[in-house]
């Protein structure tokens, strides 16, 4: 039994006691002993502090062996109070509740947040690369010792990572999270079937969420997908592909793992989205000056058309982006969050499109 519920049980007890004392002092003491009298006698008896009696049991056989049953169960029930109150305060219980509390107050103030159902063996892989990026993102997780050992074994960096306690399948659990304003979630527990559980109630809780499920049966993943999951991931298949190419480009791979794990610097591939309210919009990559002015090198731009949508590799200087265009780049993560936020909220980054 934890600690806290150690406490909740003392307590509950040690009112039931109270309770019933009161009740037997005012029924075997007769109609002159009142409710304070009996609650008084009941408190000085539990507690053993030595108080003389409010409630005469001299001359009442039956009321003063009731007083013997209460004074021996408030003997043994004050020492596991006490002792359930000490070990909260000694192993840290008391500080975590109000850091518990403080830590919600954090996760309700988040907006654009990213969710990981799951801190395993695939969820842990999620969160290091959203800390390393700088991504404002809730861990749900059923199990603190999960968290714990995650945050002994990463390191203080995660001191100060935000989680949610309890199952991820469960819809107060998810909104303690801010799922309604969250911006991205992984489902990324062991079962295919609970995280396709969450994809329906994230989905409904949250239509403009983007989604992305671990899935380890394919059938699994047709439903995930038709029941509102952006994507599906299969460790399975990424582990396959990445056996295949340390065979045939073991160079490639060891760029790509030189991206994901140095340290000094977070060498990354992302995109850049060109909203209604861009300046960017109609203007041409050359114009930009993405290598320049951000460091950043330009791999693909992805153009709605219609319906469809296709990416183009290496685009020339000359290709002019459009409402709609996603612009993937490398670069640090800093000079892309830079060039995001122009992208999106710098009006004086405006250029004439040539």
């Amino acid at each position: 039994m934890n600690l806290r519920r150690r406490l909740y049980v003392a307590a509950v007890v040690l009112l039931v006691v109270v309770s019933a004392s009161v009740a037997g002092y005012r029924l075997l003491g007769g109609l002159s002993v009142t409710f304070l009298q009996a609650l008084y006698m009941a408190i000085i008896t539990l507690a053993g502090v030595g108080y003389s009696e409010i409630v005469d049991t001299s001359h009442n056989p039956e009321l003063r062996i009731f007083n013997i049953f209460v004074v021996l169960v408030g003997v043994t029930l004050m020492v596991y109070v006490f002792s359930a109150v000490t070990a909260f305060l000694v192993e840290g219980e008391l500080t975590n509740f109000f850091w518990r509390r403080k830590m919600q107050k954090r996760i309700s103030n988040l907006t654009n947040h990213h969710i990981i159902c799951g801190l395993g063996t695939t969820g842990r892989h999620a969160v290091e690369e959203l800390h390393k990026t700088g991504t404002p993102y809730v861990v749900i997780e059923s199990h603190e010792d999960n968290i714990n050992k995650f945050r002994e074994h990463a390191g203080e960096d995660y001191k100060e990572m935000l989680y949610v306690i309890g199952d991820a399948t469960d819809e107060e659990i998810l909104e303690q999270a801010g799922v309604d304003r969250a911006k991205g979630m992984i489902a990324g527990l062991a079962a295919d079937k609970d995280n396709l559980v969450i994809t329906v109630m994230v989905r409904q809780s949250n239509p403009a969420i983007r989604i992305v499920a671990r899935c380890t049966d394919q059938k699994f993943s047709e439903r995930m997908l038709k029941a509102g999951a952006n994507s599906t991931v299969s460790p399975n298949r990424i582990g396959g592909l990445r056996l295949a190419s340390e065979l045939v480009r073991p160079h490639v791979v060891s760029f790509l793992d030189l991206m994901l794990k140095e340290q000094s610097r977070t060498l990354r591939i992302e995109d850049i989205e060109i909203g209604a309210t861009s300046p960017w919009t109609g203007s041409a990559l050359q114009a930009l000056n993405m290598r320049s002015k951000y460091n950043l090198l330009v791999l693909a731009v992805k153009t709605a058309e219609g319906k469809e949508s296709r990416f183009r590799a290496n685009p020339p200087d000359d290709f002019k982006l459009e409402l709609g265009s996603v612009v993937v780049v490398m670069g640090d993560v800093n000079d892309i969050r830079r060039a995001r936020h122009d992208a999106a909220h710098d009006k004086t980054t405006a250029v004439v499109a040539v």
